[in-house]
């Protein structure tokens, strides 16, 4: 019998490394003189032309005419002001101290009715050699608290890209949480920007439907979507999705809050935060101690509520609850630096994976010193737009190539098709998770599920994946920029040179990273300390879920599994050879693989080893009864009898010629091995047929399970007879 379609078919652990068109972004709230994650332009050394501030006069006019409309959360507790009341002078420089900040604000708040000096400062660049101009909008809060991302102040930026001999706008662009991540852009816009701003992280979203003071990812019916990004088409299941960061409890996912702490206790309870208690924060209702505190992902917590609109006092009729100032950056640009200590660093990683990262950033840096401040074409970050303004105007340089880690985030459960404790499956998780880089450990969340890291640079890198009431995923990625180009999906037209991009597979196949309910995780060790071979990879495969991880294997390895699965372990060494493993997480934590061999013996062992356990299932079906039960179900009674058990005994044979191989394996014998090999493949096929005359007698998910069993069976099988190892 030919060798079925493995369970890698359904391979889940994808990384893809895309080296293709884009550029760098440093987006949201970048740390202190923070730069882009790899430079803007073709990649080979080219710019974008040299910019110039126009007269005072030209630049309010520009900005009073795309002045942006602000909407919050309605919980939000940071609203945009203006940092000079907070100013103070220190060893000859202007400084705003996020003590001083934080304190200020939470007082001001509370003495009015209104928010205070609701303020948004704009700064005007003129490309010299184009007739484009970008006006930047930048606004200030005195403190970020985002899930896993939280400092002393915070400086977000919308930038308008402006044709000025037509007046029109050309592109939007409206800034993320983290260098990683997309910003929301829309390319030829036809109204002024509308900004809806994430709670507490202020991470900017667009809003340019008909339907205000709501995200929109992708077009429905007659309304537009709200963003023009690209579609990642890397991986199938992310075909249709707008590559930007969007507002996530926008579009129905939950993401969970936690408390910044500074010397080990909540930030409220610091003696020189006086006028910061609990509530100054982000509402309990919609705050965790921490993600370990979860045992399951959190589903009580609420979507967003629009709240203050927040518009230009000087347009004619503004909207909304308040309105804004409007002033130049060079009202502010003597603030040398905004200063506060480093606040804890709430993500967790897995010990077995990392011992330790770098701290968090503990302020916003000032814009002016940022290189986006003097060239704003550095935060567009989706490739076409980039190619379209290229297109357009000489000043600005094409997309060039990029490294792109893309992966889609999941939760296990148990399967439905599995008997209890026997299987599992994969979903979409209703919250977000959080992912870093080891080698540059800014915590970056997800999409809409979809892990998505921007402009990382080759090489092998330490990925973690964090998620509310999830047990932290880990695994090293190699990160490469020679793959081979497959074009660019776009959800615009976009020009012929928008960039092909290439791809590389870094780990497994499949596009998924299943995160487990930390309730139901257990760890599942490989040691190869010990081992002849040297070992490079490691999978792990459950009979139901097929392939949740595959990744390089370089000493001691752990992975998170779901206890209520059953797996494959797959270990390969540096010639290509195969061992396997049976895992049966059971109530055992951790679960653990000593000294893991490739070849004839190790697969022999995993056949004889599931043999055992498919015969200890059928042999107590249910609560008791196990032949005589099944036997009266069949026509045929004492013939039925003898048919299952025909079955055991044909298991046992199985289990028989698969030790005898290992054994012989074991003892340097190779025809001896392969003569058992070969008994073990006849046994196989006539227990295979014995099953399938029995299977529509037995309950369904133990049948099914049996089913993923012999197909396990038979592939080892074969892999041991073609094996060169022993």
């Amino acid at each position: 019998m030919d060798d079925p379609d493995p369970p890698g078919l359904r391979r889940r652990t994808l990384l893809s490394a895309l080296a293709g068109a884009g550029t760098a972004s440093l987006a949201g709230c970048p740390a202190p003189g923070g730069g882009d994650p790899s430079s803007g332009g073709d990649g080979d050394g080219a710019t974008d032309a040299p910019t110039s501030t126009p007269t005072d006069g030209e630049a309010r006019r520009l900005a009073e005419r795309f002045a942006p409309t602000l909407s919050f959360d309605a919980a939000e507790r940071w609203l945009p002001t203006d940092p000079r009341p907070y100013a103070t002078e220190r060893d000859g420089e202007t400084v705003v101290d996020g003590f001083d900040a934080l304190n200020g604000y939470t007082r001001a708040s509370r003495e009015s009715e209104t928010p205070p000096n609701p303020t948004v400062f704009y700064h005007v660049v003129e490309y010299e050699s184009s007739p484009l101009a970008v006006v930047q909008y930048w606004y200030y809060s005195a403190f970020d608290q985002f899930t896993t991302n939280f400092h002393w102040h915070d400086w977000e930026v919308v930038h308008a890209f402006v044709d000025v001999d037509t007046g029109e706008p050309q592109l939007f662009v409206a800034s993320s949480h983290s260098p990683r991540v997309p910003n929301n852009e829309f390319l030829d816009p036809t109204r002024p920007p509308r900004i809806l701003s994430e709670l507490g992280s202020h991470s900017s979203a667009l809003s340019l439907n008909e339907r205000r003071n709501s995200f929109q990812r992708l077009p429905l019916g007659d309304l537009s979507a709200d963003i023009t990004n690209r579609a990642l088409d890397v991986v199938g299941t992310l075909a249709e999705l707008p590559a930007a960061y969007g507002l996530p409890r926008d579009e129905g996912m939950r993401l969970p809050y936690v408390i910044p702490e500074l010397d080990g206790a909540p930030l409220y309870e610091h003696e020189r935060l006086p006028a910061v208690d609990r509530e100054t924060l982000v509402p309990a209702s919609l705050t965790v101690r921490s993600f370990d505190a979860l045992s399951a992902p959190p589903s009580d917590l609420r979507t967003r509520e629009p709240g203050l609109v927040v518009d230009f006092a000087g347009r004619s009729e503004p909207e909304g609850d308040a309105t804004y100032d409007l002033v130049p950056t060079s009202e502010v640009a003597h603030i040398a630096e905004f200063t506060g200590p480093q606040l804890s660093f709430e993500f967790a990683v897995p010990k077995f994976a990392e011992d330790a990262i770098a701290g968090h950033i503990s302020t916003a840096g000032t814009p002016w010193e940022q290189a986006r401040y003097d060239d704003p074409a550095a935060d567009i970050t989706d490739p076409a737009h980039r190619a379209a303004l290229a297109d357009r105007y000489d000043a600005i340089a094409p997309p060039g190539p990029l490294n792109d880690l893309v992966a889609t985030v999941t939760r296990t459960d148990q399967s439905p098709d599995a008997p209890a404790g026997q299987g599992v499956t994969t979903a979409a998780t209703s919250v977000e998770a959080v992912a870093l880089l080891r080698s540059d450990p800014v915590a970056a969340p997800t999409f809409r599920g979809t892990l998505l890291l921007r402009g990382v640079e080759s090489g092998t890198h330490q990925l973690t994946v964090n998620g509310p009431g999830l047990a932290p995923h880990a695994e090293p990625v190699e990160v490469g920029d020679d793959g081979d180009a497959d074009g660019t999906a776009s959800a615009t037209p976009t020009p012929s040179d928008a960039g092909a991009r290439g791809t590389t597979t870094l780990a497994g196949a499949g596009g998924e990273i299943p995160l487990v309910p930390r309730e139901n995780a257990l760890r599942l060790e490989v040691d190869a300390a010990g081992t002849e071979a040297e070992l490079t990879d490691l999978a792990v495969d459950d009979d139901f879920g097929g392939r949740l991880y595959d990744a390089p294997l370089d000493g001691p390895d752990a992975v998170y599994v779901d206890r209520r699965g059953a797996y494959t372990a797959e270990v390969r060494d540096v010639d290509d050879a195969i061992g396997a493993f049976r895992v049966n997480p059971q109530n055992a934590d951790p679960v653990r693989v000593d000294r893991p061999r490739t070849g004839k013996a190790s697969l022999a062992s995993f056949v004889a080893a599931v043999a055992d356990e498919t015969a200890d299932q059928l042999g107590t079906v249910g609560d008791g009864s196990t032949v005589d039960r099944i036997a009266d179900a069949i026509p045929g009674g004492e013939g039925a009898t003898n048919t299952l058990g025909g079955l055991l005994r044909a298991l046992e044979a199985v289990s028989g010629a698969a030790n005898r191989a290992a054994e012989r394996a074991a003892a340097g014998d190779r025809a001896g091995s392969d003569r058992a090999l070969d008994a073990l493949a006849a046994n196989l096929r006539r227990t295979v047929e014995r099953f399938e005359g029995l299977r529509d007698t037995l309950p369904e998910p133990v049948a099914a399970a049996v089913d993923r069993r012999f197909r396990q069976a038979r592939r080892r099988t074969n892999q041991a007879l073609a094996a060169e190892k022993l």
